[in-house]
């Protein structure tokens, strides 16, 4: 039993186009089983720090959160693949989303024993530096949740490279799915919150008037706050050296790419 089931993470962890192509049900349950799992694993290491039963609660929400952000998305998701040329129809961007998610799932429970321990060796919610652990703690996972963003990306690129007419094409296609995911994903995080739990505050399943304001309203109370009021002004200086970074590796590699076929 040990050695099928390594087996199948190991195959979950490589990108197979054959998966995407070729859909079977079976496979289909094996992946939403392998996310359920890392994700509910993961998620209890997450609200265990504030208590054992918020351990529970965010065991729930978080696969609860994947599932709402691709269900809500299927449609856009679909289209995005069919109008980028990846070769996809909507029930293959479907999977291919949910192969994604099912590596991140594999990676982020795999670091369930240690952040566990994290939770167990971190100040307690009581101790009088709470605050500081509090930040600490949420930072520290959310890095973990980046990288393994990152890797199952990478990943998901790679897949979408064999199957679409060209890289550009895969790229587009995987920066697409990645707004649209992100922005709806972000305000469901926001509606299912607490995940941490703050130290002041009551465990609860879901905080009072859940669907009352939004995430990107708090985001953006936080950054008027960090810089005293100027966040507009940061905001358009950050998106003018976005722009001017972007347009600079788009030159290039035109010139780059001219320079090839010339030597060719």
């Amino acid at each position: 039993m040990n050695q099928k089931l390594a087996t199948i993470i190991t195959q979950t962890l490589q990108p197979n186009l054959a998966w995407v192509e070729e859909l079977h049900w079976r496979r289909t349950v094996v992946l939403c089983v392998l996310s359920f799992l890392g994700l509910a694993l993961y998620g209890f290491t997450v609200g265990y720090w504030r208590s054992p039963v918020m351990g529970l609660y965010v065991a729930v929400k978080m696969p609860a959160l994947i599932v709402c952000t691709l269900g809500c998305n299927a449609l856009l998701n679909g289209l995005l693949g069919v109008l980028c040329n990846t070769g996809l129809g909507f029930r293959q961007s479907l999977m291919a989303l949910l192969w994604a998610f099912a590596v991140a799932a594999i990676l982020l429970g795999s670091l369930a024993p240690i952040t566990f321990f994290l939770a167990l060796n971190a100040p307690s919610p009581q101790a009088e530096n709470a605050g500081m652990a509090h930040a600490a703690y949420m930072l520290a996972h959310t890095l973990l949740i980046a990288c393994a963003g990152v890797f199952s990306n990478i990943h998901l690129h790679r897949l979408l490279a064999s199957k679409a007419t060209n890289r550009s094409a895969a790229t587009l296609t995987l920066f697409s799915w990645l707004a649209g995911n992100g922005l709806l994903g972000a305000q469901f995080s926001w509606i299912l919150r607490p995940f941490f739990g703050s130290p002041n505050l009551d465990v609860a399943f879901l905080r009072d008037h859940p669907f009352e304001g939004t995430f990107y309203e708090s985001v953006w109370r936080s950054v008027q706050s960090i810089t005293g009021g100027h966040g507009f002004e940061w905001g358009a200086l950050i998106a003018a050296l976005a722009i001017i970074i972007g347009a600079k590796i788009f030159v290039d590699s035109k010139h780059k790419k001219i320079l090839t076929t010339k030597s060719i």
